[in-house]
C-alpha cells in the first residue's frame, strides 16, 4: 500500500506537534508509513518544543517516503515557516492551505493511499481565499463530489455518529431536514460502512429530532412526517436502518451495541455523545469520497499549542483509521 499523506493543518496550533509524536509512537502503535506535505521546519521546532526525538527528513517524491518512514519524519516540499505556537498568522494559514491542496492532489492521483488532514483555523484560512466552510468540502469539492454527498462521520471505539446537518444555526435545522436528504444521507452511510468499514450488514439507527422522537406528534412532527418515510425508504432498499430513536436513550451503554453508526438530526445530537464519551480518540471520516480521509476530531487548540499539553491519540486514531479503509479498499 502507498503512504498516507498528513496535511500540516494550522502551524501555529497543536497539529505539527500531534504529528511528530505520531511519528515517534509509529511502532508501537502500528501506524502506516506516512509523510508530510511541507512544513520541515515547523515540525522539526514543534517537536523540540515537545521534547520530542524526532529526525525530520526531506523527500522529493511520495515514492520515498516508506524507506524514509523507519528512520525520520519524512517531508514532501519547501513550503515552510517559523514555528510561532499559540501565534497564528496570514502566513501560517497560506502554509497550511498549501499542505491541505498538495496532498488532496497526490491522493486524487493515486500517488498516496489517502489523506490525514491536520486541524486548521476556517476564519484565518478565509483571509486568504478559501472559500469553504471547512475541509470536508474543499476535499469533496477537488473530488468532484456534491457537498451534500460527502458525509461526515465522527468514529470512537465506543461509538460512530453521523451529523445530518453540521454547521447551521440550531433555528435552521427543520427547515433543512427531508426524507429526500435523510434517504440520500443513509445510502452513503451504509455503503461506506460496508466498503471502508468491513460490516456486512450495517445496524443504522436513526434519531428524532424533537424530545421523545416527537412523542406521536405531541412534541414536533418532523418524525412523523419526514423521519419516519425517509427509515421505511431506507428500509425498503435493504438499509437495516431503525427509527426515530429518542436521542436522550440511544447513546446509553446497553442500547450501543445494538447499532453500528447512528445518524443525528443536528451537530451537537451526534458529536456531543461522542466527545464524551471518546474525546480523546474520536476521527472524522468523510464519507462518499473517491479518496480517503480523515482527521482527529479537534481544533487547533492555540491556547495549549507547544505547552505538551496536547493529546495525540486523536491523530493516531486517525492515522491508523486512514490506514485500515485505504487497505481495506486496495483489497476490494
Amino acid at each position: 500500500m502507498k503512504p498516507l499523506a498528513v496535511s500540516l493543518g494550522d502551524p501555529a496550533g497543536v497539529g505539527p506537534e500531534l504529528i511528530g509524536e505520531a511519528w515517534t509512537r509509529r511502532n508501537a502503535e502500528r501506524l502506516p508509513p506516512f509523510f508530510v506535505c511541507g512544513g520541515a521546519t515547523v515540525l522539526r521546532e514543534a517537536a523540540n518544543a515537545r521534547g520530542l526525538k524526532i529526525s525530520v527528513e526531506r523527500i522529493a517524491s511520495p515514492a520515498e517516503a516508506e524507506a524514509a518512514f523507519a528512520r525520520s519524519l519524512p517531508v514532501l516540499g519547501d513550503g515552510d515557516g517559523p514555528y510561532r505556537p499559540g501565534e497564528p498568522d496570514a502566513d501560517g494559514a497560506r502554509l497550511a492551505l498549501a499542505s491541505l491542496e498538495q496532498s488532496t492532489a497526490l491522493a486524487r492521483g493515486g500517488e498516496a493511499a489517502g489523506i490525514v488532514t491536520g486541524p486548521i483555523a476556517k476564519a484565518l484560512l478565509a483571509t486568504v481565499g478559501f472559500a469553504f466552510p471547512g475541509q470536508t468540502e474543499f476535499v469533496a469539492d477537488a473530488c468532484g463530489v456534491a457537498a451534500e454527498d460527502a458525509v461526515m462521520m465522527v468514529a470512537g471505539p465506543s461509538l460512530k455518529t453521523v451529523p445530518l446537518t453540521v454547521h447551521v444555526p440550531l433555528a435552521e435545522v427543520p427547515g433543512l431536514l427531508s426524507a429526500e436528504l435523510i434517504v440520500r444521507r443513509g445510502r452513503i452511510v451504509a455503503a461506506a460502512l460496508r466498503g471502508d468499514f468491513g460490516i456486512a450488514r450495517p445496524r443504522v439507527a436513526i434519531c428524532g429530532l424533537n424530545p421523545h422522537a416527537g412523542e406521536s406528534g405531541r412534541m414536533g412532527r418532523e418524525e412523523i412526517e419526514i423521519i419516519v418515510p425517509a427509515i421505511a425508504a431506507l428500509r425498503a432498499e435493504g438499509v437495516d436502518a431503525t427509527g426515530p430513536h429518542p436521542a436522550d436513550t440511544l447513546f446509553a451503554p446497553h442500547l450501543r451495541g445494538s447499532y453500528d453508526v447512528a445518524i443525528a438530526m443536528y451537530h451537537d445530537q451526534a458529536l456531543v455523545p461522542l466527545k464524551a464519551l471518546d474525546f480523546d480518540q474520536g476521527v472524522n471520516v468523510t464519507l462518499g469520497l473517491p479518496i480517503v480521509r480523515t482527521s482527529p476530531d479537534h481544533g487547533t487548540a492555540f491556547a495549549i499549542a507547544g505547552k505538551r499539553q496536547a493529546r495525540a491519540e486523536a491523530m493516531i486514531a486517525a492515522i491508523r483509521l486512514a490506514g485500515e479503509i485505504a487497505a481495506r479498499r486496495a483489497a476490494a
